[in-house]
């Protein structure tokens, strides 16, 4: 790889790891609510003096950890870095299945089936498609070994077929748009078309193609009817897609609309922050937001790690 392309995949991976953990401070001010009007979330951005992130970077970060220092996936490993980064800040807004799955593997039960005993048949959230980034990012010239460490990822808190299909279409989303250049524009059907080439499940197919009919939309309620803003993986992350491929030219208003239709917009906006970082690169990001954003050096630090294994790979 010539040295101009580096750096330019370098700036992506920057891109996706911060954009994501912006879209997810930024979206945690209006959890929970109804829509919102995109001027008022522009105005509090301006207004507030940090970007304090929750349990969805909190986890993204032990994702990239692990896999850095795993140079790839062990279960085993990540699920510890889970714990680990959990008990040092557990009042990052986690949920409440997490926490009792890490006791759970405190207590002996192995890493790839706690999650299967806490729930009968596996919880379908969007906890591991929301922190799943680093993995499409390491994996992104290899979408069948993402799509299995993706599923392996998932599994140590999320084992749902939904949950783990979530985490693989998410992570794709970020490896297609790490590979378009950034000065190249986004062929939206095309990309809609990979996407559904690589999910297998049908409910995560017949979103996809329900993206493609709202792209003109500008009813935002039917936007939410149609693709969802809620907790469960089939609606939020095709709802993610669908913010991006809206705008795909700017991080702002692809995160900005994440956010302005209410609900899980956190997780929401951190994921469509992770592809259009991952598309259009740190730069694209707007810089007043970036100095608010904490431990912003810490996780440039680990997009610089991810990019330097994913050049040089053990």
């Amino acid at each position: 790889m010539q040295d101009v392309q580096k750096e330019k995949l370098r700036l992506k991976f920057l891109g996706c790891l911060l954009g994501a953990a912006i879209g997810d401070a930024l979206g945690a001010r209006w959890e929970g609510r109804r829509m919102s009007r995109s001027e008022d979330i522009v105005f509090l951005a301006e207004r507030l003096e940090q970007l304090i992130y929750t349990d969805d970077t909190h986890m993204t970060i032990g994702v990239a950890e692990s896999l850095i220092e795993s140079k790839g996936f062990d279960g085993e490993h990540m699920a510890q870095t889970f714990i680990k980064n959990y008990d040092a800040e557990p009042w990052r807004g986690y949920g409440p299945g997490p926490p009792r799955i890490f006791r759970m593997i405190k207590d002996g039960e192995a890493w790839y089936s706690a999650a299967n005993r806490l729930y009968r048949g596996g919880s379908f959230g969007n906890g591991s498609a929301m922190r799943v980034a680093p993995v499409g990012l390491l994996y992104s010239r290899d979408l069948e070994k993402l799509r299995e460490i993706a599923y392996q990822s998932s599994s140590i808190t999320h084992s749902h077929e939904l949950a783990r299909e979530g985490a693989s279409l998410q992570a794709c989303a970020v490896a297609l748009a790490v590979n378009t250049p950034s000065d190249e524009d986004i062929d939206k059907e095309a990309f809609l078309s990979k996407l559904q080439n690589f999910i297998p499940n049908q409910l995560y197919q017949e979103k996809l193609a329900q993206i493609k009919e709202l792209l003109g939309e500008q009813d935002k309620a039917k936007v939410i009817a149609v693709l969802g803003n809620g907790i469960e993986a089939p609606r939020s992350v095709p709802t993610a897609i669908y913010c991006f491929l809206r705008q795909p030219q700017s991080y702002k208003d692809a995160v900005i609309y994440a956010i302005s239709l209410g609900g899980d917009t956190d997780t929401i906006a951190a994921m469509a922050g992770a592809i259009s970082g991952a598309y259009l690169g740190i730069d694209a990001i707007p810089p007043e937001w970036l100095a608010k954003l904490e431990n912003k050096d810490y996780i440039e630090s680990l997009a610089q790690k991810l990019w330097q294994l994913a050049i040089c790979p053990a």
